[in-house]
C-alpha cells in the first residue's frame, strides 16, 4: 500500500498543472505538460543552440562532482581532526563560524576575480556551498563518538591510530555520511547558479537562463524535472549505501 501513497501527491500535481496550465493558456507563465514532454523525451536534441539536455546534465553532474569531492578530501580529516584535539578546533572554529554564513553565491566575484569564467570558478563555488555542512557534520560525529568505547580502547592499549581509525571512524561515519547527503543537495544548487554567470556557455544552469532570455519555459521546466531526477537518485543511492552500511546504528547508544 505504501509503494502507492508515493505516487498520489506526483499525480495531483501532475492533474493541477495540466488544469492550470489550460485555464491560463499562456505558455510563457505554466507550459502544458506535453510540452515539456516533448523536451524530456528528446534529451539527445540540440536545444536553443546550448547543447542537449544530456550534454548539459553530464557537464553539470561533473562539475558537481569535483566540486563535492574536492570539498569532501578536505572537510573530512579537518572535521575529525577538529573533533578530536581541542587545539585544532579552537585554531579552526572562528574562522569557520565567521565564513560559515556567507552565501556561495556571495563569493562570485571573487570567484571570477580569482579564477576568471570556466571550470575551476564553479568548482569553487559548489567547494564553499558543500564545504561547511561537511565539515560540521564530521565535527559533530567525532564528538558524539561514546566516550565509553573511546576509554575501553584505551584501558586495552589501543594508540591513537587504532583508537582514531577502528573506533572514531566508524562510530562518526553515519553522521559524516548525513553531512555528505546533504551536501550532495546543496552542490546542485550551487553549479545551476554559477551556471548562469555571464560568460558561461554550457550546463543545466546555461540553458536555464537562455531558455528564460528566449522565453521557452518548457525547456526550463524540463531542465529543472532533469535536475531533480539525478539529484534523486544520487540521494537513493546514498540511502542504499546507508541502509547497508549503518545498519547498526541506533543499537549500541
Amino acid at each position: 500500500m505504501r509503494k502507492y501513497l508515493k505516487i498520489v501527491l506526483p499525480i495531483i500535481i501532475l492533474f493541477a498543472w495540466e488544469v492550470i496550465a489550460i485555464a491560463l493558456n499562456n505558455p510563457f507563465i505554466l507550459p502544458r505538460i506535453e510540452a515539456v514532454a516533448a523536451v524530456l523525451i528528446e534529451p539527445t536534441r540540440n536545444i536553443l543552440g546550448s547543447g542537449s539536455l544530456l550534454e548539459g546534465a553530464g557537464l553539470s553532474l561533473y562539475r558537481v562532482l569535483l566540486g563535492f569531492l574536492t570539498a569532501s578530501v578536505t572537510a573530512i580529516p579537518l572535521g575529525i581532526l577538529m573533533g578530536r584535539y581541542r587545539v585544532v578546533q579552537d585554531l579552526a572554529d572562528s574562522v569557520i563560524q565567521l565564513l560559515r554564513p556567507i552565501p556561495p553565491l556571495a563569493w562570485l566575484p571573487l570567484a571570477l576575480a580569482w579564477f576568471k569564467i570556466g571550470l575551476t570558478s564553479i568548482v569553487f563555488i559548489i567547494f564553499i556551498g558543500t564545504f561547511f555542512p561537511i565539515v560540521l557534520n564530521t565535527v559533530a560525529g567525532v564528538k558524539g563518538v561514546n566516550q565509553t568505547w573511546l576509554e575501553t580502547a584505551t584501558v586495552y592499549g589501543a594508540n591513537e591510530r587504532q583508537i582514531l581509525t577502528k573506533v572514531i571512524l566508524p562510530a562518526a561515519a553515519p553522521t559524516i555520511w548525513t553531512g555528505l547527503r546533504v551536501s550532495l543537495g546543496i552542490a546542485w544548487q550551487c553549479v545551476v547558479a554559477a551556471e548562469m554567470l555571464p560568460g558561461t556557455t554550457s550546463g543545466l544552469g546555461y540553458m536555464i537562463m537562455a531558455a528564460y532570455n528566449l522565453g521557452q519555459m518548457q525547456v526550463i521546466i524540463a531542465g529543472m524535472i532533469v535536475i531533480g531526477i539525478i539529484s534523486l537518485a544520487l540521494d537513493t543511492l546514498f540511502r542504499v549505501v546507508e541502509r547497508r552500511m549503518f545498519v547498526w546504528q541506533g543499537r549500541y547508544q
